[in-house]
């Protein structure tokens, strides 16, 4: 099973259709906010399942501001981020989902990449495929592969 994860597109699609190119076939999409009522263009474009819930730029969308869904054998949390404060770190986001018994946690928000171990939870940030924010300032997605065991690989991709 392949996914892609991408957040803060900002109705910038350029990268987002590269990176479809790059990564097809994918078995699902998730993007974590701030698509900007753009979410039934993203759903055409990805020509597969998409989750996708509303970030801090979704004014008046009816999108969810957090879902569960299951990956395989995880279980994974979905948010933008901006309510667990991640500019200024990981730790309210961590605890959160590790209380709720997450296995992963994804968000955006930062617009900078992130694949994180620690605390008992897996956190992931894909950064922004339409304006990056790290250094080298590269758009960026995760790719997510379950492979045949169940287990779970992410790389972070740059464009």
């Amino acid at each position: 099973m392949k996914i892609l994860i991408v957040s803060d597109t900002h109705r910038k699609h350029e990268y987002l259709i590269e990176a479809l190119e790059r990564v097809r076939p994918i078995d699902l999409m998730v993007h974590l906010g701030d698509a900007e009522g753009e979410e039934e263009y993203i759903a055409q474009l990805a020509g597969c399942p998409l989750e996708i819930v509303a970030g801090n730029n979704d004014f008046f969308s009816d999108l969810l501001r957090e879902k569960e869904i299951r990956i395989g054998n995880y279980r994974v949390l979905l948010t933008h981020g901006h309510y667990y404060y991640v500019n200024t770190g990981l730790s309210d986001i961590q605890k959160e989902a590790a209380a709720r018994g997450f296995d992963i946690v994804m968000f955006g928000h930062t617009h900078r990449p992130l694949i994180d171990y620690s605390h008992n939870v897996i956190t992931l940030n894909p950064g922004s495929i339409s304006y990056p924010r790290q250094d080298g300032k590269r758009p960026s997605y995760i790719v997510m592969e379950i492979d045949d065991r169940g287990e779970a690989q992410f790389e972070i991709c740059y464009l």
